[in-house]
């Protein structure tokens, strides 16, 4: 499929929008869609918008649970979060990003392994495995 676009609100009236320039349909997994050039908007209604982009992306229709992989940018504000995975869970309210992990904002610039960002507090929560 070319040009692929899904949506979804949470019951805050939080709304999640999707497009990709192409999806393609796991067969053997009907709810699962696999996307390219994945541009993705999380629009918080108490807060300000999440805008995240990647080279891949896995969709599950079921529960709008989104994998980022490759290439991952994540912008808020005057913060950008770069790494090679992202795992975005509506139903655990939560952004884990992994792989190569560079946080920068006006004053600061954090390499990290895992950032973990709770989508309703902004609560964060930053891992190194050494």
């Amino acid at each position: 499929m070319e040009d692929v676009s899904y949506s979804s609100k949470d019951a805050k009236g939080n709304e999640y929008i999707v497009n990709a320039s192409q999806g393609e349909i796991d067969y053997d997994k009907p709810n699962i869609i696999y996307l390219t050039n994945v541009r993705a908007f999380i629009k918080l209604t108490d807060s300000n918008n999440v805008k995240i982009t990647s080279d891949f992306g896995k969709y599950n229709t079921n529960n709008y649970d989104t994998i980022f992989s490759k290439n991952v940018i994540i912008n808020y504000l005057d913060n950008k979060i770069t790494g090679e995975y992202l795992d975005f869970s509506m139903e655990r309210n939560s952004m884990i990003i992994s792989r190569k992990v560079v946080y920068t904002n006006p004053e600061n610039i954090l390499k990290a392994d895992v950032i973990e960002i709770n989508i309703t507090t902004k609560d964060t929560k930053i891992f190194m495995y050494k």
